[in-house]
């Protein structure tokens, strides 16, 4: 298209200085003159491709060259000048449109040549006189408007089929419009039609020209945007050297995509059909552009019926033609031939023609001033070209926007084969720019023959679809097609198809095996219904229930020597402590909670200290009896039952206090510990200060120690029944158990660690239950005659 403006532009420019200089006008080169015409008050020029090659016979360089030589008949160009002489003959007959006014035409054969384009314009738009005139130059156009050209590059004014995006760059063409579509939005539908099938790696075959070049530019832009890739863009042009159609041959036969997407002209793909089939390249599914989808010439692939001088089924009467065909009578019907010269297939296509006639005559009606009747004639320009607006009498809206373009809606249409093993064109979709952006094209998928007559949508991808549960990770050194699925991390997951990156789960959640969900985290602590919580939970009651029958016991027999000389008030007291302290390792099962974490800790210091407040009362109160037997010992008054009991709430005071600082300053609370495993929630009681649960735990191993040091005292002293023996087992066993109990519940995860300070609250009070109690009980019941004092008093050495 550029070089026909060029040159215009140029011709214009001479012709303005010639007039400035006074020189005569002189026609340059020879004169063009049109296939088809009309005489009219106002001439309509077209501009069409009869021919679909030509030939030059002498290029030397030397004398002028002779006119090109024209070949390749193409009927499309001949239906679609048939289709300026209807309209403009309907809009003669019109009495609403233009009336008193008669259109004329002048219809000229470019034979796709960008030169001789360039002629046929200038004789539209200068004339056919060879005559030197002194006149000046600058004179109304011979026509008032031109439709043509079909081929982009040698489009001017009015195009019914020139699509190149590139002229809708008013700046270089001012005075273009069309009413077919812009490459631009022929891309765009193109690229959507090629994801709504899910092709990501694609081929393509370009006309080596502004159309092919342009339309190819638009289509890779808008398919980036949607991470569709091009293996390969390859240039054709009929012209090319056989050297150069084998290297696209190659290079296709070594390609992986299976879909190619062919912005070419049927001439063209005429010949690479033929390549095709040479070199069995088949099974490919092609994308094609409206220059040569609905040609019917190119569907049957029979070339030669285009240079064949048959019409209608029959042939015209040729001297020495041995052929059987009938002979033309010249009473034939042309409502019953069917021919590619009958063939409607491109009804749309025409119809981009009989607008552009429409809208130069509305234009012309309203710039005229057109009521009853015209009053005169007048030159339009294209700004009043692009405000014309009307319909059709079928409905449809002819209008064009700020670039001259008009609104894009294409038919997806599908090839398929019928019974006589000929094309039909089948309308399988839609394609509407007006739309909103998601509504755009609709396409009947059940009802596409797919290439090679499978029944499902080819695949053409470089790489297959990730799943969930992955993410893609693009090859190096390849397009973002071309990838890699790469399994999703722990923790991670990815729901949909084709992920780029994989979604963390939130801190209560975790992937499930498949990484394409996220689940909420098993939550582990120590619960009523598990094994482990089960046996504790049972061993927990028997301690209590067996101190309590001890309890029942001591009372029954409290009136027994045994009882009463092992001070029967501190053991009471023990022995409930005892009890509390078997029972508050429940606290320590189950869900933890606000009230159950600040009740476990506090209720087992408490308890505890209470307990071997009562041991350390009833070991120094031995130590005491014994002093108190030496001659003037006065010591028991001052360590009766009063001061015992005071000692005890003394002591145990203080753990409260403890107790109640900790709860005060930073008490524990229900916690989700998310570092021991990753999968997990262990629900546990975070001890807030951990300053306050070591005081709890150190002040009841200082008292066992200080407790353990006085028994150790008094274990020599001569009693028969000498208790200080059992507290001091009692206090090794408590000991050895907290002692190992810290390394343990430092190093068991979950849980575990609640279950270890449960075995340590167990083991240590069945070791004071049973070294201090289970031998008196003993005497009790199976050996009574022992349960006497003479028994209880034996031979006491005095230092």
């Amino acid at each position: 298209m550029e070089p026909v403006f060029a040159l215009l532009h140029v011709v214009i420019a001479i012709i303005n200085f010639s007039k400035s200089n006074g020189t005569a006008c002189i026609l340059q080169g020879e004169s063009a003159y049109p296939q088809l015409s009309k005489d009219g008050d106002i001439i309509v020029g077209g501009i069409f491709s009869f021919h679909g090659s030509w030939e030059i016979t002498d290029s030397s360089y030397v004398v002028p060259p002779p006119p090109v030589k024209c070949t390749s008949l193409e009927v499309r160009a001949l239906q679609s000048s048939q289709s300026v002489m209807f309209a403009v003959e309907e809009i003669n007959n019109s009495s609403s449109l233009l009336p008193g006014v008669s259109l004329g035409y002048k219809i000229y054969d470019t034979c796709t040549s960008k030169a001789v384009g360039v002629q046929v314009a200038m004789a539209l738009v200068n004339g056919n006189e060879k005559t030197v005139s002194d006149e000046v130059c600058t004179k109304p156009g011979q026509v008032q408007a031109i439709i043509g050209e079909t081929f982009s590059s040698v489009s001017m004014p009015i195009s019914h089929g020139a699509t190149c995006e590139c002229l809708s760059d008013k700046r270089k063409y001012p005075s273009f419009l069309r009413t077919i579509p812009s490459d631009y939005h022929q891309s765009r539908a193109l690229a959507e039609m090629v994801r709504h099938f899910g092709w990501t790696w694609v081929g393509a075959i370009r006309r080596d020209d502004d159309y092919g070049n342009s339309g190819m530019a638009a289509f890779t832009q808008v398919a980036q945007q949607w991470d569709i890739c091009l293996e390969y863009s390859l240039p054709f042009y009929k012209t090319y050297s056989q050297e150069k159609v084998t290297r696209i041959i190659e290079h296709i036969k070594s390609s992986t995509s299976r879909v190619i997407v062919g912005f070419v002209d049927p001439s063209d793909l005429e010949i690479l059909l033929d390549v095709f089939f040479q070199h069995n390249i088949t099974g490919y599914q092609w994308v094609g552009t409206e220059a040569w989808i609905l040609n019917p010439v190119l569907a049957t692939l029979d070339k030669n019926n285009i240079l064949q001088g048959t019409l209608f089924h029959c042939k015209y009467k040729v001297q020495n033609n041995s052929d059987d065909s009938p002979v033309c009578t010249g009473k034939e019907k042309l409502s019953e031939i069917d021919s590619m010269f009958t063939d409607m297939s491109l009804m749309p296509y025409f119809n981009n023609v009989y607008k552009g006639v429409y809208a130069i005559a509305h234009t012309l009606h309203d710039l005229l001033g057109c009521k009853e009747t015209c009053p005169t004639k007048q030159q339009p320009d294209s700004l009043t070209l692009k405000m014309v607006h009307f319909k059709t009498k079928e409905g449809e809206e002819v209008y064009f926007d700020i670039n001259g373009d008009p609104a894009a809606r294409y038919e997806v249409i599908n090839w398929q084969t019928n019974k006589e093993h000929q094309h039909d064109f089948v309308t399988v979709g839609l394609y509407d720019s007006t739309f909103n952006v998601n509504n755009r094209l609709t396409i009947n998928v059940s009802s596409i023959v797919w290439a090679q007559n499978i029944n499902k949508v080819p695949i053409s991808v470089c790489s297959k679809n990730c799943p969930p549960g992955t993410r893609k990770a693009v090859q190096k050194g390849k397009p973002v097609c071309c990838f890699d699925c790469i399994p999703c991390a722990e923790g991670e997951i990815s729901n949909i198809t084709d992920s780029i990156k994989c979604e963390q789960c939130y801190q209560d959640y975790w992937s499930n095996a498949q990484r394409d969900k996220c689940v909420r985290k098993e939550t582990e602590y120590l619960s009523y219904e598990e094994t482990m919580g089960v046996l504790l939970t049972a061993f927990a009651i028997i301690g209590a229930l067996v101190t309590l029958v001890i309890l029942v016991i001591f009372f029954k027999y409290k009136k027994t020597p045994i009882v009463k000389a092992h001070n029967s008030e501190l053991s009471f007291l023990l022995l409930f402590s005892l009890t509390l302290c078997f029972l508050c390792s429940l606290t320590f099962i189950g869900r933890p909670s606000e009230w159950s974490c600040m009740l476990r800790h506090t209720a087992f210091g408490i308890t505890f200290v209470l307990c071997i407040s009562c041991v350390l009362g009833k070991t120094i109160v031995v130590l005491m009896a014994f002093r108190a037997r030496r001659p003037g010992s006065n010591v028991m008054k001052w360590f009766g039952p009063p001061q015992q009991r005071f000692s005890v709430f003394s002591f145990t005071l203080i753990q409260v206090l403890i107790c109640v600082l900790w709860l005060f300053i930073s008490p524990p609370f229900p916690f989700k510990n998310l570092k021991v495993y990753k999968d997990k929630i262990i629900l546990e009681c975070h001890l807030g200060s951990s300053i306050g649960f070591w005081a709890v735990l150190g002040y009841i191993g200082f008292l066992a120690l200080l407790c353990f040091f006085l028994a150790f005292l008094a274990r020599k002293l001569p009693d028969n029944f000498n208790e200080a023996k059992f507290i001091i087992f009692s206090m090794l066993i408590f000991c050895a158990v907290w002692i190992t109990f810290i390394p343990s519940y430092v190093s068991s995860p979950g849980k575990f660690t609640v279950a270890v300070e449960i075995f340590a609250i167990l083991a240590s009070s069945f070791g004071l239950l049973f070294c201090i109690f289970l031998p008196k009980c003993y005497i009790i019941i199976l050996k009574p005659e022992k349960n006497t004092k003479k028994q209880l008093i034996g031979k006491m050495t005095i230092n």
